[in-house]
């Protein structure tokens, strides 16, 4: 079965950073687009970040300069390099695919997820 396991997430103050790791099995990795996504207190689930199989590249607006999404097919992982961190990216941050036909993830399936909390 499709498995997503998502760590590192924290508490880290305002203007610090946070590395995410993600490991993914039940899928064939080296040919699926890949997906971080947030969802935020009283807000909608939203994509931050995703990278095609080719290693090609796209960031939310509220994200970009700041974090760096990236992939090791060898260990079927992505990760979220997250830098100047502000407190509005105080979230539960998930990884997925990314389905480029919708804009977002699979329906079907969603890992709990892991915390970033950043004070001010």
């Amino acid at each position: 079965q499709v498995h997503m396991v998502e760590s590192g997430g924290g508490l880290v103050q305002a203007g610090g950073s946070l590395r995410l790791s993600c490991a993914a099995s039940g899928i064939i990795f080296s040919i699926s687009a890949m997906g971080w996504y947030r969802q935020a207190p009283g807000k909608q689930r939203e994509l931050v970040a995703f990278i095609t199989s080719g290693s090609s590249t796209d960031y939310a607006d509220s994200v970009k300069g700041r974090f760096t999404i990236s992939r090791d097919n060898a260990k079927n992982t992505v990760t979220l390099q997250m830098n100047s961190l502000r407190a509005e990216d105080t979230a539960v941050y998930y990884c997925n695919r990314y389905l480029h036909r919708t804009g977002w993830g699979p329906r079907d399936y969603w890992g709990q997820g892991t915390q970033v909390t950043v004070s001010s």
